[in-house]
C-alpha cells in the first residue's frame, strides 16, 4: 500500500515514457536530407534517381504516424490535463510564430527586389527587370541567357478564386469548431468535409495556374520570388489539408469532445494561419506586384 502511494501521481504534468520516435524521426531526417543529395547529383550526372529518397520518406511517415498515434492514445488515457493542454496550445501558438517569420524572408526577398528594381547588386538589376517592377518582359531586356519572364498574372481571375476559396474553407473549419463546442457531431463531420475538400480545390487551381505562368522558375528574380513565395504556401496549405482530413477521421471515429479536442484546435489555428498568409500573398503579390503587364484574361 505503500509502494503503491509513493508512484501515485501529485501532479498535473505528463512525464511520457520513454519513445523510440524522436531517434527514429532524426534517422529518417538524415537519410532523407542524404537522398536528395544524391538525388541531385544523379540528376546532375543526366541519370536522375527518386529512390534515393525512398527510404528517408519512409521512416519520416513511419514515424508521424507511430509518433501522433502515441499522442492520441495518451490523450485517451487521460494523460492530457488542463495544464497539459495548456502547454500544448503554448507549443503550437510558438510553432505558427516560426512559421510567420518563416513567410517573413520570402516576403524581404519579393520586396527586396520590388522596391529596388535598379539596384546594383552582382550586376545592376536595371539590365535584367528594365529598371522597373514588375519587369518589363525579358524580349524586351536583350540579355541574353535569363530564364523567360513574359507577364505576371491577372489577380482578379483564378488568384481572386482562390483567395475566395480559402476564406470559405476559413468559415467552414469555424463551422465545425462551433458545432464541437455544442456537441454537433454531424455539424463537426460537415464542417471538417468541406474544409477539406475546398482545400483540395486550392490546390488544384494552383497546380493549373502554375502550368499557365508566364515566367519559370529558374533563372530570373521575379519568378524565383514569385514561386518561392507562393510555392511555400501551397506546401502548408497540402500540410494543412492533411492535418484536417486526420480530424476528420478521427471525428467520425468519435475521438472530439468539447472539453478536449486539442488536435482539432491546433489544425483549426493552422488553417486560419494559411489563410492569412495567403491574404499578404494576394496583396502584395498579386495585386500590388501585377503591374500593367498581366494578361487580360
Amino acid at each position: 500500500m505503500a509502494e503503491a502511494h509513493a508512484h501515485a501521481k501529485h501532479h498535473d504534468y505528463h512525464l511520457v515514457n520513454p519513445s523510440p520516435w524522436p531517434i527514429v524521426g532524426s534517422i529518417g531526417a538524415f537519410a532523407l536530407a542524404i537522398g536528395v543529395l544524391f538525388y541531385f547529383m544523379s540528376r546532375k550526372a543526366g541519370d536522375p534517381n527518386l529512390w534515393y529518397v525512398v527510404p528517408g520518406i519512409l521512416l519520416v511517415i513511419i514515424t508521424m504516424f507511430g509518433w501522433w498515434s502515441d499522442v492520441i492514445k495518451e490523450a485517451h488515457e487521460g494523460y492530457e490535463t488542463p495544464v497539459v493542454q495548456l502547454h500544448l496550445r503554448y507549443g503550437m501558438i510558438l510553432f505558427i510564430a516560426s512559421e510567420v517569420m518563416f513567410f517573413v524572408a520570402w516576403f524581404w526577398a519579393y520586396f527586396d527586389a520590388a522596391l529596388y528594381p535598379d539596384s546594383a547588386i552582382t550586376y545592376a538589376r536595371t539590365k535584367v527587370l528594365g529598371g522597373q517592377w514588375p519587369p518589363i518582359p525579358s524580349a524586351d531586356t536583350g540579355v541574353a541567357g535569363l530564364g523567360d519572364f513574359q507577364h505576371t498574372f491577372n489577380p482578379w481571375g483564378l488568384p481572386l478564386v482562390n483567395t475566395l476559396i480559402l476564406l470559405t474553407s476559413g468559415t467552414t473549419v469555424t463551422y465545425a469548431h462551433h458545432s464541437l463546442l455544442k456537441n454537433n457531431r454531424e455539424g463537426l463531420v460537415f464542417g471538417l468535409a468541406v474544409t477539406v475538400a475546398l482545400g483540395i480545390l486550392f490546390t488544384v487551381c494552383q497546380v493549373y495556374e502554375y502550368a499557365h505562368a508566364g515566367f519559370g522558375f529558374a533563372n530570373h528574380i521575379y519568378g524565383s520570388t514569385f514561386f518561392m513565395a507562393t510555392g511555400f504556401h501551397g506546401f502548408h496549405v497540402i500540410v494543412g489539408t492533411i492535418f484536417l482530413l486526420v480530424c476528420l477521421f478521427r471525428a467520425v471515429g468519435g475521438d472530439f469532445t468539447a472539453k478536449q479536442h486539442f488536435g482539432f484546435e491546433a489544425a483549426a489555428w493552422y488553417w486560419h494561419f494559411v489563410d492569412v498568409v495567403w491574404l499578404f500573398l494576394f496583396t502584395f503579390i498579386y495585386v500590388w506586384g501585377a503591374g500593367t503587364n498581366s494578361p487580360a484574361h
